[in-house]
């Protein structure tokens, strides 16, 4: 069965959407793109409609790549207020063979959630820390050995209903179907996760276009993330007022021509634009530095600082990633503030390279680990669907009658 996996990221500049094939263990993009997004300020969604009438338009445009209709997918879900949580849950092994199944996994899981929800929240994630065979021995991944009790310790990660409800009515609207939910500040770490990350404590910062995430990870999993109202759009306008430029220009003098740190800066290095006044002023590098560095600066400080109220831990890593990252000379910034304690996330993936897509990215990668641990595969598209993928067959829509559930029972029955 072949493991195709879609994402919507919600954000508050752009709708990213990516699909992509896992080819033994790899996974190879087969579409990505970003699309301006409506509707949606500070990473939450204001305007139903206007968010709804984006999100197709980005539907179209995916659908247009592949050739088929995206029916399944994985969303991301705000990360204010996000509470975490301790549970713990146990089954019996009752099947004849006296190994471990899938099913069995997902019920001791399931038994971790009971009566541990408050009223005014909502399930977004069960991550497994640990799973007990018999009362006594630990394990990782307890599939496929003998046991006659399957004991586990979870983090239980709830939010606001409010941050939930608002994505998942856009999702109705578009009569799609969520496969799986992820808060927001836990996909960064799929991205770019590897073994020597799994067993120490560590952070990782996204800045988006108007929010920075600072997220706090304890061997791989989750335990505290705060959303600092600050990001991108801040530097923008920063440009757009002093220059008295639109926000178009704006943008475009920052990526174009402004680095991140002063120290490469080039006096001699302008470019001309018109401004609001229609007056034709000419911008040099070191000065459009000087004021993006600045804000910059302010951004990962600010950053920095709220690590050391969310954990007392010993740090043994920072990734930052975001657009912003995509700066010119941005690693010299993050070394001058962090040290060489703290790293630019490398987007190594084809099709996705850039800092914008590492929440996507992160959101298959954890969907699947969620899969393989359940000995599950997936695919969003049916057999049909596929040969019309590989070129072969007739075209033919996905079927359009799947219908939301509730969240508790998103993680339990995929």
């Amino acid at each position: 069965m072949r493991k195709i996996i879609a994402s919507i990221d919600f954000g508050s500049d752009t709708i990213k959407i990516v699909v992509g094939e896992f080819i033994k263990d790899k996974f190879l993009v087969l579409a990505a793109i970003s699309h301006q997004s409506k509707g949606i300020k500070k990473g939450v969604i204001v305007d139903l409609d206007a968010t709804t009438s984006s999100l197709q338009e980005a539907l179209k445009e995916i659908e247009t790549r592949i050739g088929l209709e995206v029916k399944k997918v994985i969303l991301n879900i705000p990360s204010y207020y996000a509470n975490f949580e301790l549970g713990s849950g146990q089954t019996t092994i009752s099947n004849e063979t006296g190994f471990v199944s899938g099913n069995d996994i997902v019920r001791a899981i399931q038994g971790s959630v009971y009566n541990q929800i408050p009223e005014n929240m909502e399930l977004i994630n069960v991550v497994p820390v640990e799973f007990t065979i018999d009362d006594s021995e630990r394990v990782e991944n307890p599939m496929s050995m003998t046991a006659k009790k399957l004991g586990v310790k979870t983090v239980l990660i709830t939010t606001p209903k409010k941050n939930v409800y608002p994505v998942l009515n856009v999702i109705e609207n578009l009569g799609l179907q969520a496969s799986d939910i992820i808060l927001g500040s836990m996909s960064d770490y799929y991205t770019f996760n590897n073994p020597e990350m799994d067993k120490v404590s560590g952070v990782i910062i996204n800045v988006g276009h108007e929010t920075t995430s600072v997220s706090i990870f304890n061997k791989g999993i989750i335990v505290n993330t705060e959303i600092l109202e600050i990001g991108n759009v801040n530097i923008d306008n920063d440009i757009s007022f002093i220059y008295k430029v639109n926000s178009n220009d704006a943008k475009i003098l920052k990526e174009n021509l402004a680095l991140s740190h002063i120290r490469n800066a080039d006096a001699a290095h302008f470019e001309e634009v018109t401004n609001k006044l229609n007056e034709n002023i000419k911008i040099n590098q070191y000065e459009i530095t000087e004021i993006v560095a600045s804000r910059v600066d302010e951004i990962l400080k600010l950053a920095k600082k709220q690590i050391n109220l969310l954990t007392k831990k010993e740090i043994s890593y920072i990734i930052i990633t975001g657009g912003i990252t995509e700066l010119k000379d941005f690693s010299l910034t993050v070394e001058s503030i962090f040290g060489k304690s703290a790293t630019v996330g490398l987007m190594n993936t084809l099709g996705v390279r850039s800092g914008i897509f590492s929440c996507s990215l992160g959101m298959i990668n954890f969907f699947n680990n969620k899969m393989k641990m359940r000995n599950k595969d997936y695919c969003i598209f049916n057999d049909i669907q596929l040969e019309d993928l590989s070129g072969e067959g007739k075209k033919i829509n996905i079927d359009n009658d799947s219908i939301l559930g509730k969240i508790f029972g998103y993680f339990f029955d995929n």
